[in-house]
């Protein structure tokens, strides 16, 4: 990655340990295409009510030479997000497998 992943929390305080599992996740992705240009991974803390906790949405911004692919798990979606661990690891697995169907079609096996 030609610049460090940068990491923004909304809503919640900055967690060391969530940091250091996206940026785990983020150099995962050169597994998966090398000339990786940027990665900007957002972290929402959506707010319910006092009952129940957070739920979390986690976007992510890829950056590639001459495009820009994103993968957002938004609240409404199908599997709300309690946990921000697993809001991380399905996020980023949704842009591996994007970035491998990217890489496809640019190489022309697609």
């Amino acid at each position: 990655m030609q610049t460090p992943p940068e990491i923004h929390f909304h809503d919640m305080d900055r967690s060391e340990a969530v940091e250091q599992a996206v940026r785990e996740r983020a150099a995962k992705l050169e597994k998966f295409y090398d000339r990786i240009t940027s990665c900007h991974v957002y972290v929402h803390a959506v707010q319910r009510n006092q009952r129940q906790g957070n739920i979390y949405e986690v976007r992510l911004e890829v950056r590639v030479p001459g495009t820009e692919l994103a993968v957002s798990n938004r609240p409404g979606d199908r599997h709300a997000h309690e946990d921000v661990y697993v809001a991380v690891r399905d996020a980023f697995d949704a842009m591996e497998r994007q970035l491998k169907s990217w890489k496809e079609k640019a190489s022309g096996a697609g």
